[in-house]
């Protein structure tokens, strides 16, 4: 019994280190989202694109993302937060693919750790995959194209001089931020990092290494579902992938875990199955496993005899570059914010069985 609760243990403060990497960006991303919302009118997206299914809006939503540094939990609020002010699911799913795909400080780091051609192919992947996701999206999307809005409700003509000041715009978009979207996706952003604790728990991370490095007892496809699996943020787990190609892995083995860890992880695919639809998330997640083993399996033909990267002065001199670059909260506000996610999710549970509870009680009546 007592290894029961010690597995247990390592189980929980697993998912509360993950919690804890994820949840200043999250919080972070939640005040972002709540002034998108109050400030990105429906009208106001149509105009710039993201509210058609136009070519040209999956490119803003695209360029846009990937010059925001944050991980793919800090991009579900901004997504989701996008989507609900009137994006529609094209520019939404390319905004939340090269978000956490690549950005400046990744690129840097793909450089200096990992070399010119798998930074080369990293970067035009990085801009490739969100524009093919974004239009098959606006292409094959059904209700979930946009919100509907109700058009039948009540609406309240409001004059000039009524118009709210810019902070109280941003107080009414702080309260939707953290009462519904909060509500929203934290429960399921909780629940996808105890699942990847729980995975990590009976399969540890040195082992996943091992087979990662040697490339014949795994395919790409073994690495992409690993890699998805995981909690991957594209900065964070580039010196994890160079050490893996360095031990002898082949480099598509590094794109292919990039692509498909940065933009997937059980959080993210849990949140847009629940607040878009499945048909959104199995588009998502079946094309970046697509893109991202092709684009792997032509980085092992273009490059067959490729070298990895031991130039240390070159490493160093990348990573004190990215890190100049970095923005990252101090540690006792990265556990304040982990404990708002997991108060919330609290609260979500809380608030799903009591309605539930209801219920019985309503059909037993």
């Amino acid at each position: 019994m007592s290894a029961f609760f010690d597995f247990i243990w390592t189980v929980l403060k697993s998912a509360v280190n993950m919690i804890n990497g994820a949840s200043y960006w999250m919080v972070l991303s939640l005040i972002v989202a709540g002034c998108l919302h109050e400030f990105l009118t429906p009208e106001a997206l149509q105009k710039s694109n993201l509210g058609t299914t136009k070519v040209t809006g999956v490119l803003w939503a695209t360029l846009t993302g990937m010059l925001i540094p944050i991980c793919s939990c800090g991009s579900i609020p901004l997504g989701i937060g996008l989507y609900h002010s009137g994006a529609y699911l094209g520019p939404t799913l390319a905004f939340m693919t090269s978000s956490p795909m690549i950005n400046p400080i990744a690129i840097i780091l793909c450089y200096g750790l990992l070399g010119p051609e798998i930074a080369t192919v990293y970067v035009i992947t990085g801009f490739v995959a969100p524009m093919i996701i974004g239009i098959v999206a606006n292409r094959f999307a059904g209700n979930e194209l946009y919100l509907k809005r109700d058009e039948n409700g009540p609406k309240r003509i409001q004059l000039e001089m009524e118009k709210p000041s810019v902070p109280r715009r941003i107080l009414m978009g702080l309260q939707w931020s953290f009462s519904e979207l909060a509500l929203m996706i934290g429960k399921y952003t909780v629940l996808g990092m105890l699942t990847a604790a729980l995975i990590f728990s009976l399969f540890p991370q040195t082992a996943i290494q091992r087979y990662l490095g040697d490339p014949s007892f795994i395919s790409l496809l073994g690495i992409t579902v690993i890699a998805a699996v995981m909690y991957v943020c594209a900065v964070g787990h580039i010196p994890f992938i160079a050490a893996i190609v360095a031990s002898g892995a082949a480099p598509g083995v590094a794109i292919t875990f990039l692509m498909a860890g940065a933009a997937t992880n059980i959080s993210e695919l849990i949140t847009i199955n629940r607040t878009i639809g499945k048909r959104a998330m199995l588009m998502y997640f079946g094309l970046v496993v697509l893109i991202s083993n092709f684009v792997g399996y032509l980085t092992n033909q273009i490059f067959p005899d490729f070298v990895p990267v031991l130039n240390y002065d070159a490493v160093s001199h990348s990573i004190s570059a990215a890190n100049s670059m970095m923005h990252n909260g101090p540690d006792w506000l990265k556990y304040v914010c982990t404990c708002i996610l997991i108060g919330y999710a609290l609260y979500a549970g809380f608030c799903a069985l009591r309605g539930r509870a209801r219920r019985r009680d309503a059909e037993t009546a």
